[in-house]
């Protein structure tokens, strides 16, 4: 008896949070940001692989090996914990690469050591607990970088760094210093530890390489507003419905737009720089990015991208990482999508130098107490 009414609370609680699961991904459907998400991202997509397929296709750049190199390069790699980071912290440790992986969960990050290291006994790996989003966690790790190189042995110098921590959060949130959490994350941590690393990279006695890990969302963007409000994301706090697909999608925009512009300053204004700059559009993969989206939702968003052909495993949508991180040397300021060495051309707003210089600016202003502690 006693198990019969264990088993119908049992049944009654799943209908009960099957209901409410149902609730929330219709509450959810009916609103103006899953529209721009199932629409504006999905055609965004879509062009993305039209460019990749009937665009002047361009002849796919190799990968280079340093088996040769004297000493096993440094590679950092932010949002290493699971998804594109982890599969990406794999394929480099395979390739040579001494592979630090920063994530903001520690025990998470040493799992991935842990499955890391069973496919791959050799692999030189290091962990640093890191929150992007916070200026002053990111100031602490390149302190606690600097002391890992002087307790190690290794090199004082950065071979390549990876800015692929990303988020897509649905409510509004704030890092410590004020930022909208999403645009703390996506963009502004990426601007201020690149910044922070530029020396180290630049102090490599081989040439150095960013890559910055964005999306096919930045197609959604056609025209923006650069100013403290929109770089910080506080203007968006404002609003009744807090627009996360925009706020991504822009996020996503001002990482190429700022990677661009880095690109301008090291490759073509300073004639002496050895640090390449790449962006990387892994395209769509089954991650845990979604996981603020309503599960149901989210299961249908795969299933049909699935049935399309178009999602990825996190193994698969590490590819073009790999392939940015090993391009030629001398190959900077492109954009690698579809796997395979390929490359295509993001956005004509994309390249707009103007409003690159204007970005760079207002972030400084942004980040400009904590930048005179670098």
């Amino acid at each position: 008896m006693h198990i019969h009414n264990r088993q119908k609370a049992s049944d009654l609680s799943t209908m009960t949070k099957r209901s409410d699961n149902l609730k929330d991904a219709v509450k959810f459907i009916c609103t103006v940001e899953f529209w721009r998400m199932a629409i504006c991202w999905t055609l965004s997509l879509l062009v993305s692989y039209f460019h990749l397929l009937f665009l002047k296709p361009r002849r796919p750049l190799p990968r280079r090996s340093i088996a040769d190199a004297t000493a096993r390069p440094v590679c950092i790699i932010t949002g290493a914990t699971s998804g594109l980071g982890a599969a990406a912290a794999f394929a480099l440790s395979k390739e040579g690469f001494h592979v630090v992986l920063v994530g903001r969960s520690l025990d998470l990050i040493r799992k991935t050591m842990q499955h890391i290291k069973e496919r791959n006994e050799g692999a030189q790996l290091k962990a640093f607990q890191v929150d992007i989003s916070s200026i002053e966690s990111v100031l602490k790790f390149k302190d606690a970088l600097h002391q890992w190189f002087l307790d190690s042995g290794v090199h004082s110098s950065v071979q390549l760094l990876i800015n692929n921590a990303g988020i897509l959060s649905t409510s509004d949130r704030k890092t410590p210093e004020g930022f909208d959490q999403m645009m703390g994350t996506n963009y502004i941590g990426a601007f201020y530890l690149t910044k922070l690393l530029l020396p180290l990279l630049k102090n490599s006695p081989t040439p150095s390489r960013i890559v910055n890990v964005t999306s096919f969302t930045h197609r959604s963007v056609f025209s923006v507003a650069v100013n403290k409000g929109t770089v910080g994301g506080t203007c968006f706090s404002n609003f009744e419905q807090y627009p996360y697909a925009q706020i991504y999608g822009l996020s996503k925009f001002f990482l190429l737009l700022f990677s661009y512009q880095l690109h301008r300053e090291e490759s073509l204004i300073d004639k002496s720089s050895q640090v390449s700059i790449i962006v990387v559009d892994p395209g769509a993969v089954k991650t845990k990015l979604m996981r603020e989206v309503p599960s149901y939702i989210s299961r249908t968003a795969f299933a049909v991208l699935k049935l399309l052909g178009l999602l990825q495993s996190p193994d698969s949508g590490a590819r073009p990482i790999v392939d940015a991180a090993l391009a030629p040397e001398e190959i900077s300021g492109v954009y690698f999508f579809g796997g395979n060495g390929r490359t295509i051309n993001s956005t004509k707003l994309s390249y707009d130098s103007k409003l690159a210089r204007r970005l760079w600016s207002v972030t400084s202003d942004l980040l400009e107490g904590y930048c005179d502690r670098d």
